[in-house]
């Protein structure tokens, strides 16, 4: 169950940015929600005792923070800040299971059956269909599709990175690390480049209180455990699943309609996540 569970909840990231947004800027919203999603794990490990990484898992683990929190979330942020559609960065973020077979087979040494290799284009071009009336009626500015591109590549790093180098490296005070890692990029780039002024309306305190709380400590956290107990290329498969599912969510709160394009999408995207994980298991 952790597998749909970790769809459902990333899927909501998309929602909670697009409920946020409106009231600050992404690279001020995103260094407020690290410092407070900081300042719960801290108290976490110091509460359970939790161990420690060695230095050499820490430098590894901010590496991975900073991929996986800062280039992938501050790029997703951004893009939608700037007027990318939520569900073409969905689109694209899905993208992640091909680099990321890719660089499973080079980083990893992994092997992917034929049935997997079928099982990743057939959830790509499912969960393209998802999107693909968005993408003919325009993507929006240029340089959010190019900083959703480098989320993309961001995240597909990061998670071979936490594969090959910190998978046993303790979560929660690894966690810790990696908002560190991802605080030191984000926030030198807020003061920089924004202006630092929030809204602290009840819209903006709800949609941070649910990215740190569900996102940032219960998603992440079933993400490096999935990591950490499956091949990586399996675990990157459950992306494909995002698009449809912030395209019904969105259905829901928004009103978006889902067409039968969209819905022929779910289904494919559905069948090409389980031919994935299917053919990954031993026989």
């Amino acid at each position: 169950m952790a597998g749909p569970v970790f769809v459902v909840l990333w899927s909501t990231g998309f929602i909670g940015a697009k409920y946020g947004l409106p009231y600050a800027e992404p690279l001020t919203f995103l260094a407020i929600r690290f410092v407070a999603v900081i300042m719960i794990l801290l108290l976490w490990v110091l509460i359970s005792r939790a161990p420690w990484p060695s230095a050499a898992e820490c430098r590894f683990l901010l590496l991975v923070g900073a991929l996986l929190h800062g280039v992938y979330l501050g790029g997703v942020f951004t893009a939608i800040w700037l007027g990318l559609e939520a569900g073409v960065a969905a689109l694209i973020v899905c993208m992640q299971p091909i680099l990321s077979a890719v660089l499973a087979r080079t980083m990893l040494g992994e092997r992917m059956r034929r049935v997997q290799l079928a099982g990743l284009v057939l959830g790509l071009l499912g969960a393209g269909l998802v999107v693909s009336r968005k993408l003919g009626a325009g993507i929006g500015d240029l340089g959010g599709l190019m900083l959703c591109i480098a989320g993309l590549v961001g995240i597909s790093v990061a998670t071979i990175v936490q594969k090959k180098y910190a998978a046993d490296a303790p979560m929660r005070s690894g966690a810790v690390v990696q908002y560190l890692g991802a605080l030191a990029l984000i926030a030198p780039l807020a003061f920089l480049f924004e202006t630092r002024e929030v809204s602290w309306t009840g819209e903006f305190v709800f949609a941070l209180g649910w990215l740190v709380i569900v996102l940032s400590v219960g998603a992440v956290g079933l993400l490096m455990g999935l990591i950490r107990r499956g091949e990586a290329s399996k675990v990157a498969s459950l992306f494909f699943l995002v698009p449809p599912c912030t395209a019904l969510m969105a259905w829901g709160l928004f009103g978006e309609v889902l067409g039968p394009v969209a819905i022929v999408g779910m289904i494919l995207a559905a069948a090409g996540v389980a031919m994935v994980m299917r053919g990954g298991r031993q026989s």
